[in-house]
């Protein structure tokens, strides 16, 4: 099976080590040179290829790569494809690539996808095999898929490793919003803001830091070229969220200003009701 991994970097090259197991034979494309070769270097890839090139012997194309180009290149990723071929796509958004190609001919082809998995990090360095594992992989549109395509794509998130849920591409993006799109825009704006108030005194910042601080501006790291496009193409329901975000800080300004202890303390119990949701998982 001839795998084409569009984009190179942390998802593109972990799906691309985890998918090592089974006869394959494992090619890259990116528009990054230097990418294709530290991915050969490091054994991520086989080979590499321009696209055109590639997808004419796919059997699997997988676009990992921003979720704005990947909406502007999968038509004529389909257009090209052999007949048996299939496509997924790895993206956080689902509504915008799902609508570009909802009445191509070949949309039977493709299988669109969002394997839950990341880190801080992006490139072909920060990928590793085992970055899948136990995590969940969301499908979007699956009865406008090929039973053919749909077969490949669960082959390959089992080979992952991974779970699988259903959804809509609305639904999805809707609650991605919270769960992760939110997530980040929080970590932003939090290193932001302890950068301005603290500009001349970042090493005391760094000696105070707890654990706490840390694990939450972490993902303040996060590549802002795969993460701007994210935020414009979800603007929607992510501004939704931040708004909720707001009027739920706002109270407890309020709290603390009018310092209203009881209210204060009902409201952190109330939080701590995440603790049922996320022993669930």
């Amino acid at each position: 099976m001839n795998i084409v991994v569009v984009g190179t970097g942390l998802i593109g090259g972990s799906i691309a080590l985890s998918a090592r197991g089974f006869e394959t034979q494992i090619i890259g494309v990116d528009a990054n040179e230097e990418n294709l070769k530290t991915a050969l270097k490091l054994g991520i890839i086989d080979k590499s290829m321009s696209r055109d090139e590639a997808i004419k012997i796919a059997d699997l194309v997988v676009l990992s790569i921003p979720v704005d180009a990947a909406r502007e290149m999968l038509p004529s990723i389909l257009d090209n494809i052999r007949e048996d071929a299939v496509v997924i796509d790895t993206g956080s958004t689902k509504v915008g690539i799902c609508d570009k190609v909802r009445n191509h001919p070949r949309r039977k082809n493709f299988v669109a996808t969002h394997p839950m998995a990341g880190t801080e990090f992006s490139g072909p360095t920060a990928a590793f095999k085992g970055l899948f594992a136990d995590k969940k992989t969301i499908i979007c549109e699956k009865e406008l898929s090929a039973d053919f395509a749909l077969e490949r794509a669960l082959f390959l998130y089992k080979l992952l490793g991974m779970s699988v849920l259903y959804m809509t591409p609305s639904d999805h993006d809707k609650h991605i919003a919270y769960v992760s799109h939110l997530t980040h825009v929080i970590a932003y704006a939090l290193s932001i803001t302890v950068q301005e108030i603290e500009k001349n005194e970042e090493k005391k910042i760094f000696e105070m830091a707890g654990s706490g601080f840390a694990s939450t501006v972490r993902i303040a790291k996060s590549s802002s070229e795969m993460w701007t496009p994210i935020f414009r193409q979800n603007a929607q329901y992510l501004t939704d969220s931040i708004d909720k975000y707001i009027d739920v800080l706002k109270e407890f300004k309020q709290l603390i200003v009018e310092d209203k202890t009881a209210e204060l303390f009902d409201l952190i119990k109330e939080a701590n009701a995440i603790k049922k949701v996320l022993d669930k998982k």
